[in-house]
């Protein structure tokens, strides 16, 4: 393809608004424009990679008999009412009325759409399991869209769904989907981890993330130095054995703390470490108060609170909710005569605590000499874990310190077990002749995220840099002085052997000067380029591997064979 024809606006200058590297080169190379905040068009260099990621993608799919189809858009909100997710989703779904007054929305995701397919249409467990998926826009009205292309309101995503009749079927389909993505991820030529994940309002269990590490990523991976263990921050675990203490048991007693709100204040005033402390945070789960107890030294951890409670809604109580339930404010809480209706969890670390200190539900005082069963009754099945892991903290498996970097979520895939089957009444006759939900799983990729999350990973200061399997172009073929004959001709020539081995080939044709066509060259980051200049008359071009910015001088008979050995080398 000629350059001159192909629409490639370059910028010199990066919007302000543009804060990570991939953005700033996203829109300074033409790839992409804004069009309103977290929505962009995807200009031709762009929509060239996002075809190579989605071929790859089918490619991968067929190899593991999913089918690929495609469903609207656009779904009637009955489905979603059906599901319970229509209420309980939150801002994030965008709801219209048609002119008939009719509810419907945009879809974020799709698994009640293919799960009422599938209850339509499957009837027997001899035709499952099955996998089917799409690849299509999807829609989420993010508060806070930013960072280009990694948070967006609107985006392309590859979401595959498994329906089997036996956990069985599960497992396999599980086991398929994760082996095709490593596939996909390590073709497509990005550095990742396969982590634990939170399988979020998606529901389900046995969620596993893939992350690729970059400075701009929104989550952070905590992962064990000496083993293979890593997880969203979110899941993350450190290793702890309960430590029963034969310490004497004291007086429970009420003191006066006078503007001691946080763990800091109190620990000082009362020359106590934080780990001997206990703070309480409340939370509403799906309109009911939870308090939930740490020590003093770690953070409760939402996400982990909410998968305990398979709670559809999970939100920090309002301090002036909690003055009215528990008779005091933030700072002095604890779990010591709470109302009765409010559920107490507590976290294992806490659960060991003996003579602790923790607020009385009045304000400006904490009781100190805290005995469990004494003094608050502590159910068994109430304790787990429910705090924030720490940096530095050994790492569940016991055998390295968790360290911390951040990454971008490029896949995600778990199992739904049968959350969407049993309300959308997705059922199959099994082997015995009887009724049985299907069991699901749910797959994604973000297929417009992997642009970004390539170039965090690839990008030098000169610009992109694309891996050879999804570069827009294989090749960028540059004439220095497009009215020398002898240019002309190696280059039309170039053009036309490289593109009979199958290549794809952009001529920079431009009367543009050679340092415009090299920044250009550069910013854009096809794999190879190849500069015909003042030795065309030998016969000599100059090909450069963009990757490594190496530069070699051969002739042109040489060219096709290296440029392919080139090629496959970074595939």
């Amino acid at each position: 393809m000629k350059q001159s024809k192909l629409l490639m606006p370059t910028l010199r200058d990066v919007p302000a608004d543009a804060e990570v590297k991939s953005h700033q080169l996203l829109l300074k190379a033409g790839f992409i424009r804004p069009v309103a905040a977290g929505m962009f068009s995807y200009l031709p260099l762009a929509k060239r990679v996002i075809n190579k990621i989605e071929t790859i993608i089918r490619e991968e799919m067929t190899g593991i008999d999913a089918n690929e189809m495609l469903v609207p858009e656009i779904l009637p909100a009955e489905l979603w009412q059906k599901s319970g997710r229509y209420s309980t989703y939150g801002p994030d779904l965008y709801k219209f009325k048609n002119r008939q007054n009719r509810d419907f929305i945009l879809g974020p995701t799709h698994e009640e759409t293919f799960t009422q397919l599938m209850a339509d249409d499957i009837k027997s467990y001899k035709k499952l399991p099955l996998v089917v998926y799409q690849i299509q826009a999807k829609f989420r009205d993010e508060n806070r869209p930013r960072f280009g292309l990694l948070r967006t309101r609107e985006f392309i995503m590859k979401d595959a769904y498994s329906f089997s009749a036996d956990e069985e079927g599960l497992d396999k389909s599980f086991h398929d989907m994760e082996s095709a993505y490593v596939k996909i991820f390590n073709r497509v030529g990005l550095s990742y981890r396969a982590i634990v994940g939170d399988a979020g309002a998606m529901g389900g269990s046995d969620s596993k993330e893939f992350s690729a590490p970059a400075a701009a990523g929104e989550d952070t991976i905590a992962y064990s130095d000496a083993t293979d263990y890593a997880a969203n921050l979110e899941m993350a675990k450190d290793f702890y054995v309960p430590q029963k203490s034969h310490e004497e048991l004291k007086e429970l007693t009420k003191i006066d703390t006078p503007n001691e709100k946080t763990i800091d204040e109190l620990s000082a005033f009362l020359d106590v470490p934080a780990a001997h402390l206990a703070k309480t945070i409340i939370f509403v789960a799906d309109e009911t108060f939870i308090a939930v107890v740490t020590t003093g030294d770690f953070e409760v951890n939402p996400v982990k609170v909410q998968n305990f409670l398979h709670a559809d809604t999970l939100e920090l109580a309002e301090e002036s909710e909690v003055r009215r339930q528990f008779g005091a404010g933030f700072g002095s809480l604890g779990p010591v005569n709470l109302p009765e209706d409010v559920r107490l969890l507590v976290d294992e670390r806490a659960a060991d605590l003996v003579n602790f200190a923790a607020g009385a539900n009045s304000d400006d005082h904490h009781y100190i000499n805290i005995n469990w069963d004494r003094d608050v009754t502590l159910e068994e099945a109430n304790i787990s874990d429910f705090r924030t892991a720490r940096e530095g903290d050994l790492a569940i498996d016991g055998k390295g310190k968790l360290i911390f970097t951040k990454g971008i979520e490029i896949g995600h895939i778990f199992k739904l077990g049968t959350r969407y089957s049993k309300a959308m009444g997705a059922q199959v006759l099994d082997k015995n002749g009887r009724q049985t939900d299907m069991i699901m799983g749910s797959y994604g990729i973000g297929v417009s995220r992997l642009l970004s999350a390539i170039a965090e990973q690839s990008a030098d200061e000169a610009g992109l840099v694309w891996p050879a399997s999804v570069a827009p172009f294989d090749v960028h073929i540059v004439p220095i002085n497009t009215k020398d004959e002898d240019q002309s001709r190696i280059a039309g020539q170039l053009e036309s052997l490289l593109t009979a081995q199958g290549l794809e080939v952009l001529v920079d044709d431009r009367k543009e000067r050679a340092g415009v066509k090299f920044a250009d060259a550069d910013l854009i980051g096809l794999p190879i380029r190849i500069t015909v200049g003042k030795k065309a008359s030998e016969d000599i071009v100059e090909v450069k591997v963009r990757a490594s910015n190496t530069n070699i001088e051969m002739r042109v008979s040489e060219v096709v064979d290296s440029v392919s050995v080139l090629l496959d080398g970074d595939k």
